[in-house]
């Protein structure tokens, strides 16, 4: 095997195991230990850290550098990527999607014929159905993940859904992404509650407070923002009952719907809500399963008018009244 064609395949058993013995490296690659020893040295001069232990279990193993030296990615680690960069390039995340394309276009330029083939049929054969919802600024989310991960209070301007501007201060737990939205799930200090916000709605301050012991929030954190989002995010919050197993239901909503309830082996309660009550009107019926509006009333007053409209447009001949 030639020298840097060797140097590829250290490289590619480098990423894709944690640790290697000289001997297994020699091993898989059918040299001796010496010369593996000068192939870790020849990646060094790339940029590449190898860290070295000696000894009887001694070994090698990639670790983060200062720069970002060149992957090695096999066929379906290639594709994932390509896919993940280009729903990057339309996401919801604002100040990356030129960055997405550059580096999509880079791996898209290196690529074998047969993976592009594969990209290509993926993307003609797929079509969003995501709404165009607002865009956060990536500087935030990593500035909220930053905090998490360092368990600092974090500190920022808030506008609620009215517009009305507060400031928080936050022990941050979780960001939680519903394919529409980013939200943060943060123990609000001043209020002394768990509280759920829109991560578009929120302008960092800096610096972050001091560090804080984690708290658990009294459910995991997916269920429990899409439980705020059912109750408070929306105008008309509304609960429905399914005449559906949960399992079955659950399988026809995407994420961010709302919350699931079981309600005995034939039923389930979904909370869930909108800004309009057509909209919402329309949500519901789209599963196309009976069911109960438990709440609000002004749900159930717009359906009865609905229903009254779609009887008169059947028997009268005369046009309906059209509904706001």
């Amino acid at each position: 095997m030639e020298t840097s064609a060797r140097l590829l395949r250290v490289l590619a058993l480098l990423q894709a195991q944690r640790d290697w013995t000289g001997a297994a490296l020699a091993e898989r690659l059918d040299v001796t230990t010496r010369t593996v020893r000068s192939d870790i040295d020849r990646l060094r001069q790339l940029g590449y850290r190898v860290h070295s232990t000696t000894g009887s279990a001694g070994g090698y193993r990639l670790e983060a550098g200062n720069a970002m030296p060149p992957l090695l990615l096999d066929d379906e680690e290639a594709v994932a990527v390509a896919v993940g960069l280009r729903a990057a390039a339309s996401g919801s995340v604002a100040g990356i999607e030129e960055t997405s394309l550059r580096a999509l276009a880079k791996l898209e330029q290196t690529m074998p014929s047969r993976l592009r083939h594969r990209i290509d049929m993926l993307r003609a054969a797929t079509v969003s159905a995501a709404g165009a919802g607002p865009t956060v600024d990536a500087g935030v989310l990593t500035g909220i993940a930053e905090a998490v991960y360092r368990r600092e209070q974090l500190r920022f301007d808030y506008r609620d859904r009215a517009g009305a501007a507060s400031r928080r201060r936050t022990e941050p737990h979780r960001l939680v992404y519903t394919e529409r939205r980013w939200y943060l799930l943060a123990w609000d200090v001043d209020r002394e509650d768990w509280r759920t916000y829109r991560a578009d709605r929120i302008g960092l301050r800096t610096p972050n407070g001091p560090g804080f012991t984690p708290k658990e929030p009294p459910e995991e954190a997916v269920a429990h923002v899409l439980r705020g989002l059912g109750h408070s995010a929306w105008r008309h919050q509304a609960v429905i009952r399914v005449q559906a197993p949960v399992e079955r239901v659950a399988g026809m909503l995407p994420p961010g719907s709302g919350l699931l309830e079981p309600a005995g082996d034939a039923e389930c309660l979904w909370r869930t809500g909108s800004d309009s009550l057509r909209d919402l009107t329309n949500y519901v019926t789209a599963l196309n399963l009976p069911f109960i509006v438990e709440a609000p009333q002004s749900l159930r007053d717009h359906l009865d008018a609905l229903a009254a409209r779609y009887t008169a447009a059947t028997v009268s001949g005369k046009p309906p009244e059209v509904m706001e």
